[in-house]
């Protein structure tokens, strides 16, 4: 068994604040402050209970991923874990696949970038847009680790802030009546139409879907475990913490907007975090908003390419990718595998620029199915890690909790989310792409064994 620890020159860059951050921000994206109407129409004030039950689960699986980040401080995360656990194949295609996830991830949030320039300055052509970010942002990722975690530490700081915002003023609505002539909103709202479930249980089930997607980006505290300066004091507190403060700014967020707006009228004027600014007297609410989903989406790109660059470093070290992307720079950031990603998300960029509704249906169903495959994959590896400690009798330093009940069962709520997904037009695709993919992966493997 290879436990060596690949990442001996990688530079140990990231405190535990950035830890924090970037775990915060890959959780909580542009959706929340845009996307929010659609994922509520599912399920109306219930959804709320949907975050909860996606919130526990995401829980269980981070908490598998720390066992294994505190034992196991490396670069290539979860994939290296498949490898040295499970096996060559198994860590082939998690780390690939893990991979290609954020390539399509940075690719869609490259390509809405340009849409919130032009919010404010309507002539610039959006590939200009993404290009300047894109040049920006690699910039950033083959400086230093440190360059990264800090820029990384601010973006999230302003969604944050942002979501705390919206709470204390929509609080302040519901409590005081501030902005509804001193007449408290009070919470009536969450059960006078319909009730509180009133699309019935069926609705919150098919919800889990896309709020499960939602979480997508958590596991980015996994990939920081080769460069945390103190991986067994700030894994564990980043993951402890960051559950309890997605579950407060999704349940909370999501709790004040449906107390305020009545469920079937949200989405109907735009935004509900507009609407909560401009009612309290604030008139910039949606240049604030742009400002803040422009920094979410820059946010977001940024870890993509972190990871990715990550990702492949941890490929190259284990022989699963060329040699060459195994090469750090003087600051210790693996500047050719940041930079390969980076040319390989302008690739796509091109590609969906020329047919851009069938490609991008194509890549986000393989997105969607990955986050699945990825999330699973910690937890079989975790297991399997487990059995082996026992094995050889190491301790483990940060048990997961209800082991190894917590571990089958969240297996089994993945399960259920694909058996959803099959119910769903628009999820249902990504079912048929994944055996495809996963086939790819596998002959990819052998051609390189």
């Amino acid at each position: 068994m290879n436990t060596r620890n690949p990442d001996q020159h990688i530079q140990r860059g990231l405190k535990n604040r950035h830890i924090q951050m970037i775990a915060l921000g890959g959780a909580i994206g542009t959706g929340l402050f845009y996307g929010s109407a659609s994922v509520v129409k599912m399920a109306g004030p219930a959804i709320t209970l949907s975050y909860l039950i996606g919130g526990i689960v995401i829980f269980f699986i981070m908490r598998a991923l720390g066992e294994m980040a505190v034992a196991h401080p490396v670069s290539g995360s979860f994939s290296q874990y498949a490898y040295q656990y499970w096996g060559d194949l198994p860590g082939f295609i998690a780390g690939w696949n893990y991979w290609f996830n954020y390539v399509v991830v940075g690719m869609a949030e490259l390509s809405v970038i340009g849409t919130y320039i032009n919010y404010w300055l309507p002539d610039i052509p959006t590939w200009v847009s993404a290009l300047v970010c894109l040049i920006v942002v690699t910039l950033i990722n083959v400086i230093n680790v440190k360059a990264y975690g800090e820029f990384e530490f601010w973006f999230a700081i302003i969604k944050v802030l942002a979501i705390i915002g919206m709470i204390l003023f929509g609080i302040a609505m519901i409590v005081f009546g501030v902005g509804n002539g001193g007449q408290p909103v009070g919470i009536s709202n969450l059960w006078t139409h319909g009730g509180f479930f009133p699309v019935g249980l069926h609705g919150v089930v098919l919800s889990l879907v896309l709020v499960m997607f939602s979480f997508g980006g958590v596991e980015l505290v996994g990939i920081t475990a080769g460069e945390a300066e103190e991986p067994n004091k700030s894994i564990p507190q980043a993951i402890n913490q960051v559950v309890w403060r997605i579950l407060l700014f999704y349940v909370g967020a999501m709790t004040v907007i449906l107390s305020i707006f009545p469920w079937d009228e949200i989405g109907t004027a735009g935004s509900p975090f507009v609407q909560i600014f401009s009612y309290v007297g604030i008139p910039a609410a949606a240049n604030l908003l742009n400002f803040v989903v422009l920094t979410a989406a820059l946010s977001a790109y940024n870890s993509a390419l972190y990871s990715n660059g990550r990702m492949l470093y941890g490929l190259a070290k284990q022989g699963n990718a060329p040699k060459f992307l195994g090469k750090l720079n003087g600051a210790g950031a693996p500047v050719n595998a940041v930079l390969v990603s980076t040319v390989i998300t302008l690739l796509t960029v091109l590609i969906s620029y020329l047919d851009p509704e069938k490609v991008f249906l194509y890549f986000m169903a393989l997105a969607t199915i990955s986050i699945v495959i990825n999330w699973a994959t910690i937890l079989i590896v975790q297991l399997k890690f487990r059995q082996y400690q026992e094995r050889v009798k190491e301790p483990v330093l940060f048990k997961m909790p209800l082991y190894p009940l917590a571990s089958y069962l969240s297996l089994a709520f993945l399960v259920l989310v694909v058996i959803i997904m099959a119910f769903m037009p628009d999820m249902r695709y990504s079912l048929y792409v994944a055996p495809v993919w996963l086939l790819i992966l596998y002959i990819g493997y052998k051609i390189k064994h």
